[in-house]
């Protein structure tokens, strides 16, 4: 006779119910228990008891009961956390569920960085689309940082993004694709597009357009004058957002600094021109990032089959299952 399998996770001992996950989320967004209990549709005891059963179980406070409300502790905060990944993860599982009834392929979100978003992304989208019409696509493009914390919290499925030395990769999965080389880029007709020799200290005192302070392309911008015994940039504005720093660009002599497959995209549109000017401060490599934790629905595997079949003409790099 074959063996049972022994299930030892916690929380089938605990027996922890889905309701305590959502009683945990409501308290932690209404402050306190009442409010709460009247959003899940229940009484204020039972919500009370629920809540107590979870803190006995796991034998740890869960929030501080103040004078006019409650907050959580970092018991709690860990725990609430968690538990708003497993619903969010839940109501995707369900969202596949009734897609898949219907005769759809369900849902992917994709998060990227500009760059690939332009070169690597309507690529791969287009590929899936045709071979699966019905695959709902989410796309994201943010930064890094924000991407990665949208990953974690089970809203995006892939990213094509970056680590940055401080990042916690823990139950996460890199890929590496590329670098990403900048360039200095002006509006067209600007003098210094036709400019032969163009060094640094021609450009140092010119108006730019660069990213905000503390971002890491701010910091090796201004590094790159440092290390060439020049004044970085005073007259400067500070943005990431590329509508806006296109169209200043256009009725105007600003410069600005910009990763060289966005300039390429929008210099072959004939909306910015591309400087003859050797910027050496490149950006990290950035790569495909998935969750070690969790499987990859249907149509996420389809998208990052896509992706990787795209890779290799865009960025010459073979991946693994491409």
């Amino acid at each position: 006779m074959a063996l049972q399998p022994e299930y030892t996770h916690w929380f089938l001992r605990a027996r922890l119910k889905t309701r305590q996950l959502l009683l945990l989320s409501a308290v932690a967004e209404e402050g306190n228990i009442h409010a709460a209990a009247r959003l899940l549709n229940m009484t204020q005891p039972a919500a009370s008891k629920l809540l107590k059963e979870l803190e006995d179980v796991l034998e740890v406070p869960l929030f501080e009961r103040l004078p006019r409300g409650m907050r959580p502790t970092w018991y709690g905060e860990a725990m609430i956390r968690h538990a708003r990944e497993a619903l969010a993860s839940l109501n995707l599982a369900h969202e596949e569920l009734m897609a898949l009834k219907a005769g759809h392929f369900g849902q992917v979100g994709i998060g990227a960085i500009t760059a690939p978003a332009l070169a690597l992304l309507p690529t791969a989208i287009a590929m899936v689309k045709r071979d699966q019409p019905s695959l709902r696509v989410v796309l994201e493009i943010e930064t890094s940082p924000v991407l990665i914390e949208h990953l974690r919290q089970g809203r995006l499925d892939i990213l094509v993004a970056r680590f940055f030395a401080e990042e916690d990769k823990s139950n996460l999965r890199y890929e590496p694709l590329t670098g990403e080389p900048v360039c200095a880029v002006a509006r067209p007709g600007h003098a210094f597009a036709s400019a032969v020799g163009l060094k640094l200290d021609d450009v140092a005192a010119a108006g730019w357009i660069v990213p905000p302070a503390g971002s890491v392309l701010r910091h090796r911008f201004e590094l790159m004058f440092q290390e060439a015994g020049l004044k970085p940039p005073s007259d400067v504005i500070e943005t990431a957002a590329l509508l806006f720093i296109t169209r200043m660009l256009q009725q105007s002599d600003l410069l600005c600094v910009m990763a060289v497959e966005v300039a390429r995209y929008y210099a072959a549109h004939g909306i910015l021109s591309i400087l003859p000017l050797e910027m050496p401060c490149h950006m990290d490599d950035f790569g495909l990032i998935t969750r070690t934790d969790r499987q990859l629905s249907p149509g996420a595997l389809l998208l990052m089959k896509a992706l990787k079949t795209s890779s290799l003409p865009v960025y010459g790099r073979k991946l693994d299952g491409s």
